[in-house]
Formats: C-alpha cells, structure tokens, sequence
C-alpha cells in the first residue's frame, strides 16, 4: 500500500486510538488494522484515495468482494467492526461529517471486555510510584484522577489548567464530538491533583506546556502513549499481572461504582457516554452479587 494512502486514512492514529483510548489488546489492535489496510488497499484501486469519499455503495461493494474471496463469517464480521470503529474514530477526530457504516449491516460478536481492578489493586496500583521520584506527585495524580474520574486517556491529557477545581474536587472534560461534561474526581485524586500542581508541575513549565495540567520531563505535555506506559510501568511495580491499560481503571472506575450501588444512568453521564447502551457493557457483576442486591433490596427478595 503506498505511504501516501497510508496517511491519508490515518491508519496508525488509529490503532494509537485503539491501543490508548480503547484500551485494546496488540493483538486486537494489530488484526483491526489488518483489516482496515485491507479495505484501504480495496478504496484506492477504485480511486477513493480520502477518507471523505469512501460511500456506503463501496462498504457493500467491499464486504461482497470478501465473500467472493472465500472469506469465512466470522471474519467478515469482524472486518465490519473494525470499519465501524474506524470511521466511529474519524468522526470523533472531525475528520468527517457523515458515518458511511450508518446503513451496514450491523455484525452480532460479543464484545471483549477488558480485565477490571478489584479494589485492592487499584490501591495497590495507586501507591506503586516511588516516592523518591522527581515525577511520585505527577504519576500518582494521573493515576488518581484515571481512576477517581473515569476520564478517557485523551481526555486526561487534554486537561488544561482551567478545566480543573481541585479545590471543589471538579473537572470539566471535552469529551467525544467537543460535549462538555462536569466529574467530580474524589477527594483523594482532588488532594493528589493540587500537589502536583503546587510543587512539580511549576519546576516542568518551561512555556511549552501549551496550557495542559500534565507534563512530561521536558515541559512539554504528556502524550498517550506515555501514560500508557506509566499505567503498565506502575502495574508492574504493584505485582499486577493482568493486562491493563488507563482504559482498564475507566473500567473500573464504572464498575465499582455500580456495584457500590450507583444508577445506571448516573454513571452514563459521569463516563460521557451517549448511549446508555454503551454504559451497560460495564454491567458484568457476578451472579453472586447480583443476588445479594436482589435479596437485599427488593420486597420479595
């Protein structure tokens, strides 16, 4: 595939996307992106060289040339998710205006979710950094504020410095498609946050910040992949063998909250989901549980 079709489709932002905002696993990642270079290949013979003039007539022209190909169900579907996600991504980039996958076929998978916390890793993971760091007060913030706010990654390290109310223990996050949501973040993650920017933040400004609350060594602001980084780096401090990712404490952030007994609704609205379809994806309490709650709770349990 040429390197020009390649950047034009945004092929490696978006397995970035899926690596550090969804918190995919490599291996999801990789075969996503198989799939997309495999469709992106398809829309440049026939002349679609952007994103913008791919149609839903060449999505169903696509997914007709992958039966002929011998392509098995399961993999046809799977390639329709991976082109739903993807243009899902560009529209959340700006990139585009319309979703040529409205009208697809939707594919019937299961969908995969990431490993959860229990309480005692999160406190675990939460206490990992070593104190001794120049860095102990920015890390154990971003880990706090992951975990006490249930931010996206991209949200997070798009916080700037007027987004923040440590004080209130209130942050206002750009979510997906620029919607604003207010999310309180606990006082623990409030306390963490002002310290950082107290006493560590200040000696990293060097005015090439660009305004954002998390920085790196050298000033400038905390990327993605770092954060990624610092998640697995901290897991493993902690004795943590689980594959995690900042997706895995938004994760845990819903799920423990609903098993603390919070609404389904309320949680939608902290997440920034527009779909409380989407939110029940974080409903997988153990039967048990559910069992306890029915008993405790209703007038016949």
């Amino acid at each position: 595939m040429p390197d020009g079709l390649e950047r034009e489709f945004r092929v490696e932002p978006f397995g970035d996307y899926l690596a550090f905002d969804r918190g995919l696993s490599d291996r999801t990642v990789a075969a996503y992106q198989r799939d997309l270079r495999r469709f992106v290949e398809f829309a440049g013979e026939k002349g679609r060289h952007f994103p913008s003039a791919v149609t839903h007539d060449d999505l169903r022209e696509y997914v007709y040339h992958l039966r002929q190909a011998g392509m098995a169900a399961t993999s046809i579907r799977r390639a329709q998710s991976a082109l739903r996600t993807y243009f899902g991504f560009l529209l959340t980039e700006g990139v585009l205006e319309e979703d040529p996958t409205e009208r697809m076929e939707s594919p019937k998978v299961g969908r995969t979710l990431p490993d959860t916390l229990s309480r005692e890793e999160v406190v675990r993971l939460l206490e990992a950094p070593d104190a001794s760091h120049p860095l102990y007060w920015r890390d154990r913030a971003v880990l706090e504020v992951l975990y006490g706010s249930g931010l996206r990654v991209s949200e997070l390290t798009g916080l700037e410095l007027n987004d923040v109310d440590a004080e209130e223990g209130i942050v206002l996050v750009f979510g997906k498609g620029g919607k604003e949501r207010l999310v309180p973040m606990g006082g623990a993650a409030a306390r963490t946050l002002e310290r950082y920017l107290r006493e560590v933040r200040p000696q990293l400004d060097e005015g090439r910040g660009e305004g954002r609350i998390f920085l790196n060594a050298r000033g400038g602001p905390l990327s993605r992949t770092a954060v990624w980084k610092l998640v697995k780096a901290q897991a493993r401090r902690a004795g943590i063998h689980k594959e995690i990712s900042p997706h895995t404490l938004r994760h845990s952030f819903a799920t423990h909250l609903l098993e603390g007994g919070a609404d389904l609704a309320a949680v939608q609205e902290l997440l920034g989901h527009a779909d409380i379809s989407t939110t029940q994806i974080y409903t997988h309490l153990d039967r048990h549980y559910l069992r306890e709650l029915h008993r405790s709770f209703h007038p016949r349990g």
